[in-house]
């Protein structure tokens, strides 16, 4: 067997875990527990974290130990994990938080263990100094969570409907068409025209991304919702995209979405490091016919995760020992190359292992550069306490612009989004 990075190697270099793909969440299974075959630890998140082929290796490893992979839909994870908290038993032994509910859970840091306790302390300045802020207690006292991935953002799309519309493929020509968001949408129209068929995915995949740009988002650092600042751009660029007619209306994470990839219902969407992966599992028959090009406007990030240890779990010695095994460079640099994730710790943004890694999935883009690069010159947006309830409740309102509810009344739509949001913001 080749060499491990394991929990007590400690001069490791450390880095982030795996990615975040918002796609689906905890199911509500318990957690693990221990037996006269040794431990089974729970893993609770959404999407593809790159665990599968991780979960044999480790298990082959420390034959002691099984893991048991839980994964569910996005909200409902967060949804969960709070009710399991609330109630002080049934949480996984390790659970994921997205960044978007990340302050949430923050402040109950007492309902997690303390993995400075467990000598984490050591990785911090292997971190992304914000990504290893945002879960840290505001008097520096108590980390709830290593970070897995950063969603730095750029834009995959389909070379093969692009060229069958007449616009260009190669990735700068491509870049070049959308300096801005409203270059975008010309684009789109432009694409619509000539093929008869819609060019992004969901009006919700536009807000996102647009809203990761603005300096602040939807709260101020005081915990005051801002809907007239950021979110009031993102709203409107999603809304121009729908006005326009270019959003397939497939909602995301959803079984419709997931066949709009292999039917080619869109011809291009919002693309953080974490999406690749979705793209590959979802599509693989379009291997070849991505690539990856600049985001409008430049800059921005979607998504990104941490993975936590609630402190009502059996088996916390063993869940760190695991979690502290998975943030090692080996696993980190073999999540990336599997799924995409692009790991939370700069030091591997120099590693030839990802700096020189083309995806032929994506037209042999080099990701290891293009994401390197959007991950390194993040400037972190503060996500409030309820950002979570409240985007879900912003995006609600465009998918009923978007579906006809709300047709051609966008400013009627922008007025429900603020209720919406202030409702999610008091509840």
């Amino acid at each position: 067997m080749k060499r491990r990075w394991t929990p007590w190697t400690r001069t490791a270099a450390a880095v982030g875990a795996a990615g975040a793909l918002l796609i689906a969440g905890c199911s509500g299974e318990p957690g693990g527990g221990s037996d006269d075959d040794g431990t089974t630890l729970t893993i609770a998140y959404w999407g593809d974290f790159g665990l599968d082929d991780l979960k044999a290796e480790y298990e082959a490893e420390y034959p002691g130990v099984r893991i048991n992979l839980n994964s569910g839909e996005y909200n409902a994870q967060h949804e969960d994990l709070q009710k399991k908290l609330i109630a002080g038993s049934g949480a996984a032994d390790i659970a994921a938080i997205d960044e978007g509910f990340v302050v949430q859970f923050r402040e109950q840091a007492d309902k997690f263990v303390n993995l400075l306790d467990k000598g984490a302390g050591q990785y911090e300045e292997r971190y992304l100094d914000w990504k290893w802020q945002q879960t840290l207690s505001a008097d520096g006292a108590t980390q709830i969570g290593l970070g897995t991935d950063v969603g730095g953002l750029a834009m995959c799309y389909r070379t093969d409907l692009f060229e069958a519309a007449g616009l260009p493929t190669d990735r700068d020509e491509v870049s070049a068409l959308w300096p801005d968001w409203e270059s975008f949408v010309a684009t789109g129209e432009e694409y619509v025209a000539a093929s008869g068929k819609k060019f992004v995915d969901s009006a919700t995949n536009i807000f996102n991304p647009v809203l990761g740009q603005q300096p602040v988002g939807l709260f101020d650092t005081s915990d005051n919702l801002a809907m007239e600042g950021g979110p009031k751009v993102a709203f409107d660029t999603a809304a121009a995209v729908v006005g326009a007619g270019l959003s397939a209306n497939l909602a995301a994470f959803s079984p419709e979405w997931n066949n709009g990839f292999v039917n080619g219902d869109f011809a291009v969407l919002a693309c953080p490091a974490w999406m690749m992966g979705h793209i590959q599992n979802t599509a693989p028959d379009t291997a070849g016919k991505w690539d990856v090009a600049a985001i409008p406007g430049g800059g921005g990030n979607w998504g990104g995760s941490f993975l936590t240890i609630p402190a009502q779990g059996e088996n916390v010695d063993e869940a760190y020992k695991f979690l502290e095994w998975l943030i090692q460079p080996e696993q980190q640099i073999e999540i990336f190359k599997k799924v995409g994730n692009l790991p939370s710790q700069p030091a591997l943004y120099e590693d030839p292992a990802i700096v020189e890694f083309s995806n032929p999935f994506f037209n042999d883009a080099p990701v290891g550069q293009i994401f390197s690069a959007t991950a390194a010159n993040l400037t972190p947006q503060y996500l409030g306490r309820k950002n979570g309830p409240v985007r879900v409740a912003v995006e609600n309102v465009l998918n009923r612009l978007q579906s006809g509810d709300l047709e051609g009344k966008p400013d009627e739509a922008w007025t429900e989004a603020i209720a919406e949001a202030e409702k999610a913001t008091n509840a």
